[in-house]
């Protein structure tokens, strides 16, 4: 187990910034919360027998952090609890995450940053079987690293299998992204795009996706097998966006069209397996992009 840090009411705030306030670029975080207090980030670790790391058994969530904010906490910590419960996994009470958070981001000294939560079934028994030592809850806060002002994408020839049971769940297991996402790089995109079973259009690995058909902007519903994406949800209440059942090809043959995350905001895309999209960002994305700005400038707890 990391090791927490010690002295924090002794003293030694300055020692405690030091340690653990690390900008080194070497290391991922510059904050790091493990069960109960903070540890040292280039510390941080957690048994080589946790189910996080051995079967991939967890759930997470990645927020935006804003002037040292967390935007839309409420939201984010609802949909950890939903992936938890889906995955029987024991989630410690609210206001234990909210301490966690708060502890990372006056650590980190991040005014914009992303911040991920992590739940893991805690160690185990090599194989799938859990064991009785609990969960693992890590809070870790790092540098945001801009993305690119429009995404090339490109599809894959794996679908997304909406009736998964861990479907609309954010889950650790995430090796299938990972293939996915190496596949669109290898063609020169960043975001990689799944259709689901039935060829609908469902999602990238860490984005929704909206498309501009007949004048208005559809997102495919979460019946697709897509996840609930907290950005997702607030572009639909906010901006003039609809759920709809999609073709594939619906995205290749768009007028325009963009990507939501908690980091990537609203992205346009550029261009779809290689082939330009007539508009980026044309004037639905633009008013998306617009509403959603005012929404962060009003309220950071939406």
């Amino acid at each position: 187990m990391a090791e927490p840090i010690s002295g924090q009411d002794s003293g030694l705030a300055p020692y405690h910034r030091r340690i653990v306030a690390r900008t080194d670029p070497v290391l991922p975080a510059a904050a790091v919360w493990i069960d109960g207090g903070l540890v040292d980030p280039a510390r941080a670790t957690v048994s080589a027998f946790d189910h996080g790391l051995t079967v991939g058994d967890g759930v997470f969530e990645t927020l935006r952090v804003y002037g040292g904010v967390p935007f839309a906490l409420r939201r984010h910590l609802d949909r950890l609890g939903a992936s938890a419960a889906g995955l029987g996994l024991a989630l410690p009470a609210r206001s234990v995450l909210e301490g966690a958070v708060a502890e990372v981001l006056e650590a980190a000294g991040l005014s914009d940053a992303r911040l991920r939560l992590t739940l893991t079934g805690g160690p185990a028994p090599l194989g799938s079987g859990r064991g009785t030592a609990g969960t693992t809850l890590i809070v870790a806060a790092a540098t945001l690293e801009p993305f690119p002002p429009a995404a090339a994408v490109a599809t894959v020839p794996w679908p997304r299998n909406e009736r998964s049971p861990l479907s609309g769940y954010k889950t650790t297991s995430y090796a299938e992204n990972v293939v996915a996402l190496l596949h669109a790089q290898g063609a020169g995109a960043g975001e990689a795009i799944f259709a689901n079973t039935r060829g609908e259009l469902c999602e990238g690995t860490g984005s929704n996706v909206v498309v501009a058909r007949e004048g208005r902007l559809v997102t495919p519903p979460r019946s697709s097998g897509c996840l609930a994406g907290v950005t997702r949800a607030l572009v639909l209440e906010v901006c003039d966006v609809v759920e709809g059942v999609l073709a594939l090809r619906a995205l290749a043959d768009a007028d325009e069209a963009f990507l939501t995350s908690s980091t990537r905001e609203i992205q346009p895309i550029a261009s779809v397996d290689g082939r330009p999209l007539p508009n980026c960002p044309g004037p639905l994305t633009k008013a998306a992009r617009e509403a959603f700005a005012l929404l962060v400038a009003n309220d950071l707890d939406p």
